[in-house]
């Protein structure tokens, strides 16, 4: 790791070397975003939902029918996706995520107004227009057929609208964002997150020991950070200090609860990445989660320290393989980049620039939390 000046020189060039490797891929993505046109949840039902046209729906990913008894509940396969689950609402959330960060990080590196007016387009289907917005909650994700018709596990399917709103973050001060978008836009994530801290499934989901209360806190910190919610910014950041961090790093950085599932490598980087979010949504001059340490030396530090190798280097990876996807892993992780600028350190930024910046295998895209760096410094 570099130390001193010379890492602070460098942790301050981060952007601008970021911007260097992602120009021409952002340009082509904007470019692709200009001709897209809102696709939402309206668009697709599934017979197998228990809630209406406005409401997300979602199947648990490890849940296949019975072999012995097709016609009764689902069981579990962990680790196996089932290829025949309803996944059309998961599919356009994503697009309209990439649309969005797409058009967010051409904007904030050219200042051309016709990203944001495009993006107007999709904000008001998704969230204004009452006969495709979608409703603010996650009741109906992650069902499973013959036992239940929606889980608070489901909310991690929302990660996905966390580049919406930094998005709109990015783009709010644009003479072209009309503010009877912009304010309804704030309003509905206002009320998704009065949702998620009030429902049960909320409530199960922040209260989960594993990645999944990870991404709760990161997609509400996402939330609060675009709506002005000062109070739930700072409940994040306590849970992130008292819960996240005591709770799920042991004492080498790792990861135990991820590295016990049939794809530990997968999760164990899912998690680093999300917990990496947190640290750079919630940091600022009075509050640096980065630096942050637990009486025993804990620290995202040690967690992006414990990972790295195995990034650099898959080979070197002691644990058991991922039972899918192992292929497909690592890509380029935003851990690796924000603490590249948050360490000083030049290694995880070169580690970051080599790997693929816009993967193309749908479970990796899922699963990677933030696509659009740029929007996030």
């Amino acid at each position: 790791m570099l130390t001193g000046c010379t890492a602070y020189v460098f942790g301050a060039d981060i952007e601008k070397n970021a911007v260097k490797v992602l120009r021409r891929q952002i340009i082509e993505e904007a470019l692709w975003a200009l001709q897209q046109q809102p696709v939402t949840i309206t668009a697709e039902q599934s017979e197998r939902s228990a809630g209406g046209k406005h409401d997300f729906y979602s199947e648990g990913d490890y849940w296949w029918p019975d072999s012995t008894n097709l016609a009764g509940p689902y069981v579990q396969r962990d680790g196996l996706t089932n290829p025949q689950n309803f996944t059309a609402h998961r599919k356009v959330m994503i697009r309209f995520s990439q649309i969005i960060g797409a058009l967010a990080s051409a904007y904030k590196i050219t200042g051309d107004e016709r990203y944001v007016k495009h993006a107007i387009i999709h904000l008001k289907a998704w969230f204004v227009d009452p006969e495709t917005l979608m409703n603010p909650h996650l009741l109906y994700a992650q069902a499973i057929k013959g036992r239940f018709t929606g889980r608070g596990i489901g909310i991690i399917d929302t990660i996905q609208l966390m580049e919406v709103a930094q998005g709109v973050l990015v783009m709010q001060g644009s003479k072209n964002m009309n503010p009877l978008v912009l304010d309804p836009v704030k309003s509905w994530f206002a009320s998704y997150i009065k949702w998620l801290t009030s429902h049960p499934y909320g409530k199960d989901e922040m209260n989960a020991e594993n990645n999944h209360g990870t991404c709760w806190v990161m997609q509400v910190a996402s939330f609060a950070k675009l709506t002005g919610d000062l109070e739930m910014l700072d409940f994040c950041r306590q849970r992130f200090k008292e819960v996240l961090l005591p709770m799920q790093m042991a004492a080498d950085g790792g990861f135990p609860r991820e590295l016990k599932r049939t794809k530990p490598y997968g999760y164990s980087l899912f998690n680093l990445d999300a917990m990496s979010m947190i640290c750079q949504i919630l940091s600022n001059d009075e509050h640096d989660l980065w630096s942050f340490k637990l009486s025993d030396g804990r620290s995202m530090s040690k967690g992006v320290s414990f990972l790295h190798p195995f990034i650099e280097d898959k080979a070197k990876w002691p644990f058991q393989k991922d039972v899918m996807y192992w292929d497909q892993w690592p890509v380029a992780h935003p851990s690796l980049l924000f603490a590249a600028k948050a360490f000083g350190n030049k290694r995880y930024f070169d580690t970051w620039q080599r790997f693929d910046h816009h993967p193309k295998t749908e479970e990796v895209i899922r699963n990677l939390p933030v696509r659009h760096p740029l929007i996030w410094f």
